[in-house]
């Protein structure tokens, strides 16, 4: 995510929100359920930038051909009455992570989750249908995210972030965005 942070910090027109999941502690689904008036410093960081962003992008490591269990659990959590305003006039992309070949798998799970989550809470949203599968992501990015790999990396990597932004201009134009 900080490789996508350093890209668009060339273009000088966003501001970006990273927010990393090493404090994570939202409560298991069916477990427990988010509280709006009892939210951790962690979940309270989460929803605020989340709220203020125009475009999501959800960027998960692949962990056993799939999404980590705490991104899913992330949006059935958000998925309720009490936080369907997360999903009112977003739009949202995925990114899957791999130091291998894979990443595609994550992201299409995820791709399901979240439209299956707009579509439950009625929200007005659409997941971008662009993926961004990062395949030997330890071999093109340093430990920092700055790019230092294939070309072919660097090139696709700008090609999802420069189609995920027009949709995101196009999908945000105030005549499509419902009030």
């Amino acid at each position: 995510m900080n490789y996508l942070r350093h890209l668009l910090a060339e273009l000088d027109q966003h501001e970006v929100s990273v927010i990393n999941f090493e404090n994570y502690d939202i409560p298991l689904v069916g477990q427990a359920s988010l509280k709006k008036d009892e939210l951790t410093p962690f979940q309270e960081k989460l929803i605020n930038a989340w709220e203020a962003a125009d475009l999501v992008i959800l960027a998960m490591p692949e962990y056993n051909w799939t999404a980590p269990p705490q991104a899913a659990n992330t949006i059935h959590q958000f998925g309720t009455p009490a936080f369907k305003y997360l999903f009112d006039n977003k739009v949202f992309a995925m990114v899957g992570i791999s130091n291998g070949r894979g990443g595609r798998q994550p992201a299409l799970d995820m791709t399901t989750v979240v439209n299956k989550t707009i579509s439950f809470t009625n929200s007005y949203s659409i997941v971008s249908p662009k993926l961004y599968e990062s395949h030997e992501t330890d071999k093109n990015l340093d430990e920092n995210g700055h790019f230092n790999g294939h070309e072919v990396y660097e090139r696709t990597a700008r090609a999802f972030l420069d189609y995920t932004l027009n949709v995101a201009q196009r999908w945000m134009l105030p005549s499509l965005v419902e009030k």
